[in-house]
C-alpha cells in the first residue's frame, strides 16, 4: 500500500462528505507520515512499513472494538466501522498452512533442532508484515513437538 493512494481516498471520502470515513483514513495517514518521520524517511515512506503501519491500527482498532463496555453500542459501532476501513487497507496475511509451508520449504534445518527461540528470532524478520506473530508462533510450536 503506498501512502499516496491513502491520501488520495482521504480526499475522496472528504468530496463525498464522508465524515466517518474520512477520520478513518485520517487517522492511519497520520500514523504512517509519524512512522516515516521516526524511521528517518520523511520524504519517501516505503510501502512495506505503510502495511506495517496499517496493521498495527489494525490490531489497535479491535482491541478498542474488544474492550468496548457492551452497554456502549454506539461506541462500538464506531470502533467497528474504522476497524471495516482500516481492513480495507490492509495486507491480506498468510494463512496457517502457507506459514507452515513457507517455514518447511526455508527454515527446514532450523526445524530439525527443534530449538523455538532459534527459529522464532530466525523466521520473524522474514515473516514481519506477511503473517500474524500469533500464527507464526503457532505453528513453530507445533512443528517442534
Amino acid at each position: 500500500m503506498e501512502l499516496a493512494t491513502l491520501q488520495k481516498d482521504m480526499i475522496a471520502a472528504m468530496k463525498a462528505k464522508d465524515k466517518p470515513r474520512k477520520e478513518a483514513i485520517s487517522a492511519l495517514v497520520s500514523a504512517v507520515k509519524k512512522a516515516g518521520i521516526d524511521a528517518g524517511c520523511r520524504d519517501d515512506i516505503p510501502s512495506s512499513m505503510v502495511d506495517q503501519v496499517i496493521l498495527k491500527e489494525q490490531k489497535t482498532a479491535k482491541e478498542q472494538i474488544d474492550t468496548c463496555p457492551a452497554d456502549r453500542t454506539d461506541l462500538k459501532a464506531e470502533y467497528q466501522f474504522r476497524y471495516d476501513v482500516i481492513s480495507e487497507y490492509a495486507p491480506q496475511l498468510m494463512s496457517e498452512d502457507e506459514v507452515k509451508a513457507f517455514l518447511q520449504d526455508r527454515f527446514a534445518d532450523l526445524l530439525a533442532g527443534k530449538n523455538k527461540g532459534m527459529i522464532m528470532k530466525n523466521v520473524m524478520p522474514e515473516l514481519k508484515g506477511k503473517a500474524d506473530g500469533k500464527v507464526i508462533n503457532q505453528v513453530v510450536a507445533e512443528l517442534c513437538k
